[in-house]
């Protein structure tokens, strides 16, 4: 299967699904009424918003970064889930807790053939049992992410039709993954209802050019004139991202979003994102929660100390190396994944992200991409991977059918639904790179007009793709540098 959202060779130009509806429903106009039915748990992470109208206005011309001219999405949820069948939406508790079962024995299995053979008696080379340990932490932090996975089920109520089997599930099995669940759950819901949204999305919120200036000390005028970034300070940056990104997520909300001044109760006055402001999904009085979350965040604090505690006894008993290999190398490779697959599910050269303005739930959604990751995507990963898009419209959907619902979706979508599945598990890999050159901060097209310019797309600096706006220098003044038109040190 070709990807459809491939750069030509000369023009830098993506190819597109090509479908019997590539002419989508003629109404672009989103509505609460147009939103997924809402699953049997109130706090249930379906994919449920208010959708902001459709101004009618032009947006002038779009332009991403390979190059293609974008179209703003044509169609309401109620196309997208008018067009899956019915039973796509059926759950099963009991294959739920087969596929967790599966999970769990990998991992018991994996675990109790390294810890009897993989010893001198058996291996006398120092070397080689190193060797087979290392793999073992790799394999141990697939079999991982895939309980991770599960887990993620239950925080959309995927998982069965019970929302205590939901929740019970999913709290024991990101408990033992150091993942607060309901915290994550309520925070990740609000990435749902705000998919692509500058001002309220909660996962990878991009750089705009005036933060990006503002990080290497330049002026926003002077960003199109930067040289090329050394392939080593992008691989710097990249490991950082995956050994560090998901923690600093938790403690700090590193990556989402910045404006804890409009959250509910004016529980975010005066917070910004950082290690020491209480922004972060252990603090019942975060601003990422209402007061009526409190609960549910001891909650979560609660099966986390009980895991602490239970490996501290561990290490005590058995040794820290021991546990290193055991569970922290392991922990260390969910990390990784963790970061990796949602970086890649909402970072792309081909994907718009929004001002608050012009974005609505349905155009969001649509600012996310399929990729395949082969076997250990959609077996091991339980396809996460491989059928994000259709996650993002009708998160209650099981993954079990996720597939099939995906397919059914295409035709409603048509251009604009996105996949990049060149190379297969490489080609997943590989995006990691492309995606670190080519996405380095949003901005508006050149040819954009009216609600068009609160569309925004990736540029970098590295000549790649369509070039960055050339702005002039404007004079700082209190009013232009408020507004960010200049940003960075005195010249």
């Amino acid at each position: 299967m070709a990807s459809t959202a491939i750069p030509q060779r000369t023009l830098l130009k993506r190819t597109v699904t090509a479908t019997t509806a590539d002419s989508a429903p003629s109404t672009a106009r989103g509505s609460p009424s147009d939103t997924p039915r809402q699953s049997p748990s109130t706090t249930s992470l379906s994919s449920m918003s208010s959708l902001d109208d459709v101004k009618e206005e032009g947006f002038g011309k779009l332009i991403d970064t390979y190059g293609n001219e974008f179209q703003i999405p044509d169609y309401t949820v109620n196309d997208i889930r008018n067009a899956i069948p019915k039973h796509c939406f059926e759950r099963s508790g009991l294959r739920g807790l087969g596929y967790v079962a599966r999970d769990i024995a990998s991992l018991a299995t994996t675990f109790m053939l390294c810890n009897k053979f993989v010893t001198p008696e058996y291996i006398p080379s120092t070397p080689v049992r190193v060797a087979l340990w290392a793999v073992y932490t790799s394999v141990q932090g697939l079999f991982a992410t895939g309980l991770w996975v599960m887990a993620h089920e239950c925080g959309h109520q995927s998982f069965s039709p019970s929302k205590i089997l939901n929740d019970t599930t999913g709290w024991v099995c990101h408990s033992a993954l150091l993942v607060p669940y309901f915290s994550w759950k309520i925070s990740h819901g609000k990435h749902h209802k705000a998919t692509g949204n500058m001002e309220r999305d909660m996962v990878f919120v991009p750089k705009t050019r005036e933060d990006y200036a503002s990080r290497i000390g330049k002026f926003v005028h002077e960003v199109h004139e930067l040289t090329e970034e050394t392939p080593i300070a992008t691989i710097i940056h990249s490991i950082g991202q995956q050994l560090l990104g998901w923690p600093m997520y938790l403690f700090g909300n590193v990556t989402g979003h910045n404006n804890h001044e409009r959250q509910p109760e004016g529980r975010g006055k005066g917070k910004v994102n950082g290690f020491t402001t209480g922004v972060n999904h252990f603090n019942p009085a975060s601003p990422l929660y209402e007061a009526k979350d409190a609960k549910l965040i001891l909650l979560s604090d609660i099966g986390l100390t009980i895991v602490i505690s239970v490996l501290t006894m561990l290490c005590k008993t058995y040794g820290f190396t021991n546990m290193l290999v055991w569970y922290f190398l392991p922990y260390l490779w969910v990390n990784h994944w963790l970061v990796a697959i949602t970086y890649l599910q909402h970072t792309d050269p081909t994907l718009p992200h929004y001002a608050a303005g012009s974005w609505n739930y349905v155009r969001g959604a649509a600012a996310t991409i399929d990729r395949e990751f082969g076997f250990i995507g959609r077996t091991l990963l339980h396809g996460i991977i491989e059928t994000h898009v259709l996650h993002h419209y009708v998160s209650t959907i099981p993954f079990y059918h996720a597939d099939e619902a995906t397919e059914a979706i295409k035709p409603v979508m048509g251009r604009h639904y996105r996949a990049d599945v060149r190379g297969g598990s490489l080609g997943f890999l590989k995006s990691m790179w492309t995606s670190a050159r080519w996405c380095q901060w949003v901005e508006p097209s050149e040819g954009a007009t009216g609600e068009g310019k609160g569309v925004l797309f990736y540029r970098n600096r590295n000549g790649l793709g369509t070039a960055p706006l050339q702005l002039k220098e404007v004079k700082p003044t209190v009013g232009n540098a408020k507004m960010g038109m200049t940003v960075g040190p005195e010249q």
